[in-house]
């Protein structure tokens, strides 16, 4: 692969809100640290996510010391929440696993309200270690996930959006190209790969980490969410769907389970084990 390298490093503290992209991050079992540990639920206790309110995208959140969020939006008063203490939890189901997590203040789920103007509750998950496991399909015993969609990381490559862009020019929606990597919402970005290269992977390291890879990552309607505006297009699902289906989903990045703890930052090399 050559000189592959670590181009950024995502965080979203909130599930489906604006993340930081710091210039390196602590790799835990379950994700980098910090990722994912808050979403938003609905009165019924399911997940909510920029596929039922792409105003979610407008919503940003940076982590403060001791796990806490400090969460802003246009048009309010930025909000700094506490991670609330571990005293009780409540069920809530994330596409399909019922998980346990602690409520924030009531303050919080009032800012998210008003944010989206929908009835909304923000969660802490407390216990990452033990709260959700990874889907037994692609795990290995002892996995466990944050709130992120099904697997602790998210690798994407620029080659591969770069090729992606190509395709979208070539295409109906043209108009909607080039779209900007965090259409994706990735944690790793690498660049220095040839386009897809990312498919042959089973083990990749990256600086001191190692991780393996799970399996190719489904996309969703998310990705056509302009991340900056909210507003919605056809790319690039459309796209996708003409040449990057496999097993019935339209795929883009890979999904990745740490093998080891430690740090990674940008400019890391980034090596295929395997």
């Amino acid at each position: 692969m050559g000189n592959a390298e670590l181009l950024s490093i995502h965080v979203h503290p909130v599930k489906a809100f604006r993340g930081q992209a710091p210039r390196e991050a602590v790799v835990e079992p379950w994700g980098l640290a910090g990722d994912r540990r808050w979403t938003l639920i609905d009165h019924g206790g399911k997940v909510v996510t920029q596929r039922q309110q792409p105003r979610l995208a407008l919503a940003a959140a940076e982590l403060l010391p001791g796990g806490g969020v400090r969460l802003s939006a246009p048009g309010l008063e930025p909000l700094a929440v506490r991670a609330p203490e571990p005293v009780s939890t409540v069920s809530l189901e994330i596409f399909g696993d019922k998980v346990e997590g602690v409520l924030a203040d009531a303050a919080a789920h009032a800012w998210c309200s008003a944010h989206l103007g929908a009835d909304v509750r923000l969660v802490h998950m407390d216990d990452p270690a033990t709260r959700r496991p990874v889907d037994p399909e692609y795990a290995l015993p002892g996995e466990t996930v944050s709130f992120a969609d099904g697997y602790p990381l998210l690798v994407t490559t620029t080659a591969s959006l770069d090729a992606l862009n190509s395709l979208i020019a070539q295409g109906g929606h043209a108009g909607e190209g080039p779209l900007p990597m965090n259409r994706f919402r990735p944690n790793l970005v690498v660049a220095g790969t040839d386009p897809w290269a990312e498919d042959g992977w089973s083990r990749l390291a990256v600086g001191e980490v190692e991780f393996r890879v799970a399996k190719s990552c489904g996309r969703c309607v998310v990705t056509t969410t302009d991340q900056s505006t909210a507003g919605r297009g056809k790319e690039p699902l459309s796209t996708l769907g003409r040449h990057r289906r496999l097993d019935g989903k339209l795929v883009f990045g890979q999904n990745l389970v740490p093998l080891s703890r430690g740090t990674v930052r940008v400019g890391d090399a980034v090596r295929v084990i395997a």
